[in-house]
């Protein structure tokens, strides 16, 4: 472990032998999951957790059951509590841009079907804070702006606004300063730099701002007035943060948070996780119909080089971009089969499989779009400062 420490420092982040590099703001490499959770340390998903869910909700969601989000910390603590009937919540977030693409909407899906099935409350943070302080080129005001453009994407997913509470750190800050001192005086400067690769150029804002997403996770217990631990869903390169809110939060007198997992949601053009750098290997929420059709039809697959080959030899769907899109926003579990097996018998050619996908988010982003633009006229009730004074 001192080992993988000094490379993290000299590197800027979690560099694994040579491979992969996964920090909360850059992801390179061909990533290895399992042993990413490993050198990470959190436990992967298993039957048990599982049957837990099916048993508590009669069903498990799709993005848990295809092993979409595959690993946690403390998962069946949060599943405990709901069995004995005792309160928790959700919490998670997003640093605010422009560039949103419906990656990063999946675990917001995911967080959705817990506050229906658990009917449990949902505090959201959007870091614009966060986004100036470590991104080169935006201005605080730009930043505030994306907060609120990209909290219009959250809503329509379909929350109500008693279970939804929005926070914009340069807003909002009320809420998180107390809690966010108590979590700072905890903290080193050496725990920091070697958690998160800062080095001495770090400006001192992006090297105090964890103390703030490590402070959403004690909010509720301070809202309430009682113990309330949080379920984080989010994707594997955050765990950093929620490490260390597990590392002190006994000894500040709160419930440790629970977290689980995902995956990254792979380009369109072949790189393990979509990339800002290259427009063409996500799909966005602005993007057109034209220019989601051509961004499909030019995907990387997994068949054969022409139609005549893959009809003969089959396709290879395990190693197809395009399936684990069908994958990640096909709800129907048959069709998924279907496509799965139809491309590996040479049934379905790759252009086919392709339009399905097509349709199937056309689909998808007309009925989101549609309650974006409802959303603009509620935005307000969803504000933790309307609902929490």
């Amino acid at each position: 472990m001192l080992i993988f420490y000094q490379i993290l420092q000299e590197c800027g982040g979690y560099y694994l032998a040579n491979e992969f590099t996964v920090t909360p703001w850059e992801v390179k490499g061909r990533v290895d999951y399992m042993r990413l959770a490993r050198e990470f340390g959190v436990q992967l998903i298993t039957e048990s957790e599982i049957n837990t869910l099916r048993e508590l909700t009669g069903e498990v969601h799709y993005l848990i059951r295809r092993g979409f989000f595959y690993a946690h910390r403390d998962l069946q603590s949060i599943l405990n509590r709901q069995k004995s009937g005792l309160r928790w919540a959700l919490y998670n977030g997003r640093g605010p841009s422009a560039d949103l693409h419906i990656g990063h909407l999946v675990p917001w899906i995911l967080s959705k079907w817990f506050v229906d099935k658990f009917n449990v409350d949902y505090f959201f943070e959007l870091t614009d804070d966060e986004k100036f302080l470590v991104r080169e080129g935006y201005t605080l005001e730009q930043t505030n702006k994306y907060a609120y453009e990209n909290a219009l994407d959250l809503i329509a997913l379909g929350f109500t606004p008693d279970k939804l509470h929005i926070i914009i750190d340069s807003e909002d800050i009320k809420y998180l300063y107390k809690i966010a001192v108590r979590v700072g005086k905890k903290l080193t400067l050496s725990t920091v730099k070697h958690t998160f690769g800062f080095t001495d150029s770090t400006n001192v804002g992006a090297a105090f701002f964890p103390t703030l997403e490590i402070s959403v996770a004690f909010l509720p217990t301070e809202l309430y007035g009682e113990p309330v631990p949080v379920l984080i869903p989010t994707a594997i390169d955050q765990d950093p943060y929620f490490r260390l809110a597990r590392d002190i939060a006994d000894e500040l007198g709160y419930p440790k948070p629970s977290t689980i997992y995902s995956k990254f949601i792979p380009g369109l053009t072949g790189e393990d996780k979509m990339s800002a750098s290259n427009p063409d290997s996500a799909i966005y929420v602005t993007d057109s119909e034209k220019d989601v059709r051509r961004k499909i039809m030019n995907a990387l697959t997994g068949g054969q080089p022409t139609a005549e080959l893959q009809r003969k030899y089959g396709g290879d769907p395990d190693n197809c971009v395009v399936y684990k899109y069908h994958l990640l926003f096909q709800d129907s579990d048959e069709r998924v089969r279907r496509i799965y097996e139809d491309c590996r018998a040479g049934k379905l050619l790759c252009g086919e499989c392709k339009a399905m996908l097509f349709e199937r988010i056309r689909e998808f982003m007309k009925e989101h779009n549609e309650r974006r633009e409802r959303a603009k006229d509620v935005i307000e009730q969803y504000r933790i400062s309307v609902k929490f004074r």
